[in-house]
């Protein structure tokens, strides 16, 4: 099992519900949409992620 693919999408996930969250609390309450925002926001980076492969030793020596 590769770690590496599941770690960079968690990351990203956390990364992106945090952003979402502290933008959700800008005025003090999180409404609905704004839930609904930020599991979206989570699960998409969680697909986008996860569907990207990292890139090979060999291709990061070519640049």
């Amino acid at each position: 099992m590769k770690i590496g693919s599941y770690a960079k999408a968690v990351v990203s996930a956390v990364a992106a519900g945090i952003t979402a969250l502290v933008g959700a609390m800008a005025d003090g309450v999180i409404v609905q949409g704004e839930w609904v925002t930020m599991v979206l926001a989570v699960l998409g980076a969680l697909g986008i992620t996860y569907a990207v492969p990292n890139a090979r030793q060999s291709d990061l020596s070519q640049r």
